[in-house]
């Protein structure tokens, strides 16, 4: 057999992992009751992050503002997100991938690629082998994956996305006509709306339109780059590798991809907000301070822009990082073009070392630096889900635009 690639994708990541806690605590499983996480129950703000089965039959719909999914489920349970919770979950699956494949590359907080390429002495038959790897991490983290086995990374993409959870999918070359082609275009990874339709204007309709369509044709509907793209990948074509990532530290980064368009500063900051105080709050976990802060934003081009700052001296307070962030998002966003991703990262880090001392204390820093170690000391203790910065939740004003997030919580590292 030549190239050989999985990919495993959890299923309903941010509800499966505040589920499985909560199941490993005796308490009721959130998969199988009206549930949501996102939001303050009791200041009814804040939007829906992810929803469980049975809060879809309410109608309840992710991105929708939290006080309208009450009045339609007033008993709905809803959990607030857990940064730290999703970083050690995502960890504990990825590590278990790890032990299967020789090369595995994070492409998100709740998805990785495995090259099982030249793995055939070891495991014979790819299908039971992915199986047996779905099941061991259901068995043993207490949450469900789809794995898609394919010859490339697309395709094995694409098949972990068919009927989900639990699930099993392969997608090789001689099952493209049944079971690629004749999905909708739009469900081609990196179509995106507006691609859709100017595909869909030239009659193209279904996958298998496009991979049979002129690709020059294409390119002149999309661009020259990304219609040579997408043809291939409508036809299985792709050689990108598996690329592991090495493991030494140089940053600390998260960024939140959302499936629909921010388009107001409000929403944005909250979102900066939230980044600030979990990338900051891992930092000071790990003894590190940070005299560089970086920005970037995707508009739903898909084009990315980047900011970075060099501070006075080193940081480690919340406050400080997500000033900087608003400044650098301030002189990168033209306030018009819809948002699709925001990211802030911390670089240049020192450790064990204090900042300089100024001949008057910085009355307003220390208050903040206060604040940090008090919130991290009762995160460590109850639980990361205890308490969050007011702003982080946002309101219904300035959040109830914002559709669902994808948390990518990333550590950056050396290339």
């Amino acid at each position: 057999m030549g190239r050989l690639v999985f990919h495993v994708d959890v299923n309903s990541a941010f509800l499966s992992w505040e589920a499985a806690r909560r199941v490993a605590r005796g308490e009721a499983d959130l998969r199988l009751i009206p549930s949501a996480i996102g939001g303050d129950r009791e200041k009814r703000t804040g939007v829906i992050l992810a929803k469980s089965i049975p809060a879809k039959a309410f109608g309840i719909k992710t991105g929708e503002p939290v006080a309208q999914a009450l009045r339609k489920c007033p008993d709905l349970v809803l959990a607030p997100p857990d940064f730290r919770l999703y970083e050690r979950s995502s960890k504990a699956f990825m590590d278990i991938c790890r032990a299967y494949a020789p090369a595995v590359e994070k492409f998100s907080i709740d998805e990785c690629f495995l090259d099982m390429t030249d793995t055939g002495h070891m495991y014979p038959d790819p299908v039971a082998t992915a199986h047996k790897l779905k099941d061991e991490i259901r068995d043993t983290l207490g949450f469900t994956v789809n794995v898609g086995v394919a010859e490339n990374k697309i395709l094995a993409k694409m098949a972990s996305d068919f009927e989900k959870p639990d699930k099993v999918h392969t997608l090789f070359r001689e099952e493209l006509p049944e079971k690629f082609w004749p999905l909708p275009v739009g469900e081609l990874f990196l179509v995106g709306h507006a691609t859709r339709e100017k595909l869909e204007r030239a009659y193209i309709k279904t996958i298998g339109d496009l991979a049979r369509a002129d690709v020059e044709g294409v390119q002149a509907l999309i661009g020259k780059k990304l219609g040579r793209l997408l043809h291939d990948y409508a036809n299985g074509i792709d050689d990108s590798p598996v690329e592991s990532q090495p493991e030494e530290l140089k940053g600390y980064g998260n960024s939140t991809t959302l499936e629909e368009d921010v388009t107001d500063a409000d929403a944005a900051h909250g979102i900066l907000l939230a980044l600030s105080d979990s990338v900051a709050s891992r930092m000071r976990a790990d003894g590190a301070k940070a005299r560089c802060v970086a920005v970037t934003i995707r508009g739903n081009d898909f084009h990315d822009r980047s900011h970075q700052r060099k501070l006075p001296d080193p940081t480690d307070a919340t406050g400080e990082i997500y000033d900087t962030a608003k400044r650098l998002f301030a002189e990168l966003w033209d306030g018009r073009t819809p948002l699709r991703l925001l990211g802030v990262s911390l670089t240049d880090l020192s450790h064990g070392e204090e900042a300089q001392m100024s001949l008057f204390a910085d009355e307003q820093k220390e208050r903040s630096r206060k604040l940090d170690r008090a919130m991290d000391a009762i995160r460590d203790k109850y639980g990361a889900d205890t308490i969050m910065r007011a702003g982080a939740m946002g309101s219904g004003k300035n959040v109830g635009r914002k559709h669902k997030a994808q948390i990518e919580l990333k550590k950056e590292r050396n290339n």
